[in-house]
């Protein structure tokens, strides 16, 4: 389970890659967070020991690989069903 700062980041990273099409810098990431350098580094690096991203050079936060773009929240979604009718029934019922 992800703690909320580590979640928030996850997220703004994810959000970024899809909508921006690359990674916020270290810059943007204190501006979107109001955290400190220290505490996303350590929040990136959690984010790395629970596999949700590769981050090889620490030096740079655009280096950053997306492993999993949101934490599996323990709920399973229930899962759609094709109906098991066809769409002649409309036309035949009604």
């Amino acid at each position: 389970m992800l703690e909320d700062i580590d979640r928030k980041i996850l997220r703004i990273l994810y959000n970024y890659s899809s909508g921006r099409r690359r990674l916020p810098s270290m810059e943007e990431l204190v501006i979107k967070t109001g955290k400190t350098k220290k505490d996303i580094t350590q929040c990136l690096i959690n984010l790395e020991d629970q596999l949700f991203i590769i981050w090889e050079n620490k030096k740079y936060v655009e280096t950053i690989k997306i492993i999993q773009g949101w934490e599996n929240g323990g709920t399973v979604k229930e899962e759609r069903k094709p109906s098991t009718t066809n769409n002649t029934d409309y036309w035949t019922q009604y």
